[in-house]
């Protein structure tokens, strides 16, 4: 072998091994569409080709009785069985390995589970409408969502362990049923904390924001990252997610600039085993400030 020939055997695999462990560190993005009608649709966000997750937002009213009722702002409207069409948008995510999530609760919404019969029953109506089970109603027509997002912000914190248990049992019918959750970063959340606990999560995007006390402020990256390391420590999900604003408008605090993110939070995290990516709230704030674009190739 000559020694040209020899050198560039030797820079393919320093390539190579460059590429791998690059490739360990290597994140995905999560964003939440859905709330708001000027977002742009759902395949059209998925055609970004900047997102691996997409938590369709939200089923705001659900649990003790209520009959269930998605809220997607002015995409489409449910009470007249507007939002069947998102089928082909919803496929057409998953054809590109985008896995799609119908999150439970919001903000604002009528959500509260009184037992755990109310639970099983909340369990069996997600999957038969949303997932892979069978209903004459399905919302969002024929196609089933890869799992369910826990975005639980009121109502009260009894009984979403349940709801947990009861939709993993799901995944014995074959196609995996994803649990996902977004609580506060205050550790324990307040409202999942017990819910956590079942370790049935697979992706859990931490709310790093509107909460002083464990997000990042200008120059002092320590709060955010004992927080994160009480996560990444106490939480036995496969992958935890760093959850931010994707512009200062999208939350009250809590928004990181693009160089302070890329140079100084996410080199103090990647080296968690547990890194799974970031989150962002919303689409429509990631359309006015292009945030996912700007740290796509450093998460």
């Amino acid at each position: 072998m000559s020694i040209k020939s020899a050198i560039s055997l030797t820079l393919i695999g320093s390539v190579l091994l460059m590429m791998l462990l690059s490739g360990i560190d290597a994140g995905g993005i999560a964003i939440y569409w859905g709330q708001n009608g000027n977002e742009g649709t759902l395949a059209e966000t998925c055609a970004t080709g900047n997102y691996d997750f997409v938590n369709i937002a939200f089923l705001p009213t659900f649990g003790n009785g209520q009959t269930p009722m998605i809220n997607l702002a002015g995409h489409c409207d449910p009470y007249t069985n507007g939002c069947t069409g998102l089928s082909s948008d919803i496929k057409s995510c998953q054809a590109k390995g985008i896995k799609v999530m119908l999150s439970l609760g919001g903000g604002a919404g009528s959500y509260y589970l009184t037992s755990s019969k109310d639970a099983r029953q909340v369990a069996t109506y997600l999957w038969n409408n949303f997932l892979g089970g069978q209903s004459a109603s399905r919302p969002f027509g024929d196609a089933a969502l890869d799992g369910i997002d826990f975005d639980i912000e009121g109502g009260t914190n009894q009984h979403w362990g349940d709801l947990a248990r009861y939709l993993s049992r799901y995944s014995k019918n074959g196609k995996k049923v994803y649990l996902t959750a977004a609580p506060q970063c205050p550790f324990p959340d307040a409202w999942i904390g017990d819910a956590l606990k079942t370790d049935l999560f697979d992706y859990v995007w931490v709310q790093f924001y509107n909460n002083p006390q464990c997000q990042y402020t200008e120059g002092d990256i320590k709060n955010l990252e004992d927080a994160w390391k009480q996560w990444t420590t106490d939480v036995n999900a496969t992958q935890i997610f760093l959850g931010l604003p994707a512009s200062p408008e999208a939350g009250g605090s809590g928004f990181i600039p693009v160089s302070d993110l890329t140079s100084q939070v996410l080199p103090a995290i990647k080296g968690s085993a547990k890194y799974g990516g970031v989150m962002l709230w919303s689409k429509y704030y990631d359309n006015q400030s292009g945030y996912s674009s700007a740290i796509k190739n450093d998460v």
